[in-house]
Formats: C-alpha cells, sequence, structure tokens
C-alpha cells in the first residue's frame, strides 16, 4: 500500500451533500446573455469544439455578469468570489464559426454565496449546460456575507419553478 490516497483515491475526495440543478423548464425573472464564437483553436482535428472550452466559457460568461450586472469591480475591496463547486454537461457537437448564446441564472441564493446555472444555446439548440457554486470569502478565506444591495441584484437572475 503507497498511501490511502493513491490505493483509495476516492476516499480522500471529501463528501458533499449532492447537487441538484434547476428543472431546465424553470423561469427566470431576468436571464444574462453572452455569445461566443467557436474558431478553429477551439476544436480537434474532426473540428469538434473541445469540451473544455465549455468550462472556460462558464468562468468568462460569469465574470462578464459580474462586472456588468452585479458590481463593476467584483467587489474586490470587500472580499473575492470563489467556486466551490462546478460542473459542465456537453450535450451536442459544436463546431468552428458557430456563435453560441450562454445563458445564465441563479438559483439557491444565501447570504454567502449561490449557484449560477449555465445553458450553452447554438441556433436555439441546448448543446451544454452547467453550473457552478460561488462564495464570497474575505482576504483570509472565510466567509463573508455578500451586501444586501448584491444579494438583491443577484436575486434578480434567480430561477423559479415554473408555473
Amino acid at each position: 500500500m503507497l498511501s490511502p490516497v493513491i490505493d483509495h483515491p476516492a476516499l480522500a475526495i471529501p463528501t458533499m451533500p449532492p447537487f441538484t440543478p434547476p428543472a431546465p423548464q424553470a423561469r427566470a425573472g431576468r436571464t444574462f446573455r453572452h455569445t461566443i464564437d467557436i474558431y478553429l483553436k477551439d476544436s480537434n482535428a474532426y473540428a469538434n469544439t473541445y469540451f473544455s472550452r465549455y468550462f472556460e466559457w462558464q468562468g468568462i460568461c460569469r465574470e462578464r455578469w459580474f462586472h456588468e450586472c452585479i458590481a463593476p469591480d467584483m467587489l474586490q475591496g470587500l472580499g473575492a468570489f470563489v467556486t466551490k463547486r462546478a460542473h459542465t454537461e456537453y450535450l451536442h457537437e459544436t463546431f468552428p464559426f458557430q456563435h453560441v448564446t450562454c445563458e445564465l441564472n441563479t438559483h439557491d441564493v444565501r447570504h454567502c454565496s449561490f449557484h449560477l446555472a449555465f445553458r450553452f444555446l447554438v441556433e436555439g439548440t441546448l448543446v451544454a449546460s452547467g453550473y457552478q457554486q460561488v462564495a464570497f470569502v474575505r482576504q483570509d478565506k472565510r466567509l463573508q456575507r455578500l451586501p444586501e444591495e448584491i444579494l438583491e441584484r443577484v436575486r434578480e437572475y434567480t430561477l423559479s419553478p415554473a408555473a
């Protein structure tokens, strides 16, 4: 036995409660949209878009949303946003020179954290989806409450169950 981590890597991963993303038919007050162009650099020899690009695009869409809709300075003077959890599901092939629309909504908004739901669409077809759990922390990495006015802005994008 080399080590518990090497011999049993699953035992080294801390357990977290399962995450349930919102239902696809959920509705939102507001939805943030960001368009991404796919280029040859984003694809393999078969011209399929690399899966990892969707993960990267989640971050780009999130940063644009923070900057345009929540706080232009991303609250750098108060703390930092950190990603606690992230996931992407690749659902359909995409190719260079297509335009991908990333839609972003929030859910499970709490005092110190919230989830972001991402949907990637090409011409109205869902090609990928994902989520992130984001927490707000102080400089010493301890959780910190978000200012109420920021929470109000985040809640404007909250998904709610369809009627």
